[in-house]
């Protein structure tokens, strides 16, 4: 039998630890359990159990990525400013909350560099805050003060639409775009007002789905190019009160109300919604969302009642270390 050396030209690498970012066909023996190993991609994509929120709370805010996210604002049993930042194993509360307490708000930006605008204080609010990693500052408020939104993109080049006014319950299509100073309405409206909606992308390339419309729960999908809405392909789940993440060519949809309480997950390609086999492990509405495609987090939600849990997306074709073992 030829030595692995002879097929490849190469020893096999003896170390105490697997490495940390093992590239695909990457074979190493692990001195510690004494096991050969190598480097091959996930097939499909599934969902971890995280250490949970510090506050349990529905209809919250969440920025950043997997390993570096932030999470505000949302409602327990009132309406809370409170901040939280994850660093890929435990959340870490920021004595500095919002300045404006409040739940379904939007979001954009990073763990350091965070937006948040719109919410209910009791009543609809257009208020925006930025985050610069320690503390936030209020700046200028949104154009239309409403709750239920879509927000997308970052501190300096966000946007905002859908959403809730009231009294009564009316649903939005109106867009707004911050340049890092102020609000600016959009000649581009969505072509389907509604509200409790999720957003993924930035500010030029947007992508919008879900919702409540007054006839039902909505599954269509928007794509934003900088000045209008195109509709195109819808989810294969109508839900509102659903989180995103992602972008506007590989977006990622968890959670929400279909009425019933749903984990399901989508993944959008730019073209079409696939549904994962891999729910939430606890099926939830109004969760706080971040990450990308391949690397998201949930967080938060309603069971009921709120929860703290936290989830890890690894979408399929992710980095995975494998045990080799004799057939």
């Amino acid at each position: 039998m030829a030595d692995y050396i002879n097929i490849y030209g190469q020893d096999i690498l003896a170390v105490a630890s697997d490495p940390a970012n093992p590239t695909l066909g990457q074979i190493w023996y692990n001195t510690t359990s004494n096991t050969l190993k190598g480097g091959g991609v996930t097939t499909a994509g599934s969902w971890a159990t995280g250490n949970n929120l510090n506050t349990a709370r529905r209809a919250v805010g969440g920025a950043g990525t997997q390993t570096e996210a932030l999470a505000f604002g949302g409602f327990d049993t009132a309406n809370t400013g409170a901040t939280e930042e994850y660093d890929g194993t435990n959340w870490t509360n920021n004595p500095t909350g919002l300045n404006t307490a409040r739940r379904e708000l939007a979001s954009a930006g990073t763990q350091t560099a965070g937006l948040a605008f719109g919410g209910n204080t009791t009543v609809n609010t257009g208020a925006t805050e930025e985050y610069n990693g320690s503390t936030w500052t209020s700046v200028n408020s949104m154009i239309t003060a409403r709750n239920g939104l879509g927000g997308c993109g970052t501190q300096a080049s966000a946007l905002a639409f859908g959403g809730y006014t009231s009294p009564p319950f009316t649903r939005r299509n109106e867009t707004e775009e911050y340049d890092g100073t102020s609000w600016a309405t959009s000649p581009g409206s969505l072509n389907t007002a509604r509200g409790e909606i999720a957003g993924a992308g930035i500010q030029t390339a947007a992508l919008a789905f879900g919702g409540d419309t007054p006839i039902a729960n909505s599954a269509e999908t928007e794509e934003y190019n900088g000045s209008a809405w195109t509709s195109v392909n819808s989810m294969n789940t109508a839900r509102r009160a659903l989180a995103g993440a992602g972008t506007q060519t590989a977006a990622l949809t968890f959670g929400g109300l279909t009425p019933a309480l749903t984990g399901a997950t989508e993944e959008y390609d730019g073209n079409s919604w696939t549904t994962s086999p891999a729910s939430l492990n606890t099926a939830r509405n109004s969760p706080g969302g971040a990450g990308t495609q391949a690397s998201a987090l949930a967080f938060g939600g309603n069971v009921p009642p709120v929860t703290a849990a936290t989830e890890e997306w690894t979408g399929a074709g992710s980095p995975l270390t494998v045990t080799i073992t004799a057939s």
